[in-house]
């Protein structure tokens, strides 16, 4: 077997480990298993990381198993969190698995026929029939309160200034502990891997394998660090917020753009965590991008691997195209090649004005358009200076006094882009 702990650790990826963890990875093929919470209906970039561990351990032979939490879910993970989370409604829940499940299938092949063929469960299947008195007899005898009350999660918020917990998140801990109990007898997994907040919740599933496993029985755990910005800031987030792995929640000019736009220092470091690149073409784009920083070689590479995992090589391509609209020498039949959400994405921010579509139709004067109908510039007076400069572009493309905007100069039967200059733009919105 290839070493896979060496790979995650030059990577960056291992922060706790349990002994043997190694050594077991490399005596045969393993089945290891990472959790999904169903916070949400889909998974946002922060759960990119477990995603490439579970890819990592396929494509080192081992038998990743995706977990999505449809009984811890009920509950809600203490972890990391300094208040009681809001239970969720079954149907939300219900919604909720089968949006993750959807996201986990486009990087997992469940329907595969080799050995190592990923395995994708719900712990609702198996906690469901579970009643209390059962569970507090079977599991919840064999982990003390002591024990419970010595995980950071738990004396967080036992803390002087804590809010406290109820029994409900109290149990969390023994559920997830359960879960890997479940998968050990009937999936023989002996591996759980998370982010480091969870080290707690894994520690205790260990230890219930070890005890109700048997004489015999072995459990391991791995942790990855929980990720983050150079300058301190929350990994994971734009000013529009999460940076999600659909399409219809984050376009993919701005998922791209995101990995674009990260420093030198994050690039460095996420080059080796998010993609699947060898130690040796690593080192060469980081040497590469050392020697002229500002082509920003490990940024474009990291957008580009990144896009193409997540989305696909086609809508890497329409990203791309998108950007150069932006940033390079784009022609107007580039501009009607972008779906509307995509050009107002890519033109977020600039100010707007609406026109009707019944005067487009009968054609409008460029000085008209630039003053009276959009206030773009402040008088014809203006609008006339600027023409007769060459400084006017409608759709990336130079006109001249004479000009009429009609409907054949339409983006998506919808937009006119204006541009003065390199760098100031307007936009029509034609209604």
């Amino acid at each position: 077997m290839k070493n896979l702990i060496e790979e995650l650790t030059w990577r960056g990826l291992v922060h706790n480990i349990i002994d043997g963890t190694e050594q077991q990875f490399l005596k045969e093929p393993t089945a290891a298993y990472i959790g999904f919470d169903p916070t949400s209906d889909s998974l946002h970039i922060g759960s990119l990381v477990p995603i490439i561990l579970l890819v990592h351990l396929k494509n080192f032979g081992h038998k990743p198993i995706a977990l999505v939490g449809g009984a811890t879910g009920m509950i809600g993970d203490p972890s990391g969190k300094s208040d009681e989370r809001n239970l969720l409604t079954e149907d939300i829940l219900n919604h909720n698995v089968a949006g993750i499940k959807g996201v986990l299938s486009r990087f997992l092949d469940f329907n595969a026929t080799t050995e190592n063929t990923p395995v994708l469960v719900n712990n609702y299947d198996w906690m469901k029939e579970f009643s209390f008195i059962d569970f507090a007899r079977d599991v919840g005898k064999r982990i003390t309160v002591n024990y419970m009350m010595a995980k950071d999660s738990v004396k967080k918020r036992f803390a002087a200034d804590g809010a406290g917990m109820s029994f409900t998140e109290f149990t969390y801990q023994l559920i997830q502990g359960y879960d890997f109990y479940h998968l050990y007898k009937n999936y023989n997994c002996l591996v759980q891997m998370g982010g480091s907040d969870q080290w707690g919740n894994i520690t205790t599933g260990t230890e219930l394998v070890r005890r109700m496993g048997g004489e015999d029985a072995k459990a391991y755990a791995m942790t990855c660090p929980l990720i983050t910005k150079a300058d301190g800031s929350k990994f994971g987030k734009s000013e529009g917020g999460n940076i999600w792995l659909d399409a219809d929640k984050t376009s993919v000019y701005k998922f791209y753009q995101f990995w674009l736009n990260t420093t030198d220092e994050d690039a460095e470091k996420y080059i080796k965590i998010f993609t699947f690149l060898s130690k040796e073409e690593i080192e060469v784009l980081i040497e590469e991008h050392k020697q002229a920083p500002h082509l920003r070689v490990l940024q474009r590479k990291l957008a580009e691997q990144l896009t193409v995992f997540v989305h696909s090589q086609e809508e890497l391509e329409n990203a791309v195209k998108a950007s150069g609209i932006l940033f390079g020498n784009a022609s107007a039949d580039d501009l009607k090649a972008l779906d509307a959400k995509t050009f107002l994405e890519v033109f977020d921010g600039v100010p707007q004005a609406e026109i009707v579509m019944e005067d487009l139709k009968a054609g409008i004067d460029i000085v008209e358009v630039l003053n009276a109908k959009s206030g773009f510039m402040k008088s014809n007076g203006e609008a006339r200076r600027a023409l007769t400069e060459n400084s006017i572009s409608v759709n990336r493309e130079k006109v001249q006094e004479g000009f009429s905007l009609s409907t054949n100069d339409l983006i998506n039967n919808q937009f006119v882009l204006l541009q003065k200059g390199k760098k100031n733009y307007f936009i029509l919105n034609v209604k």
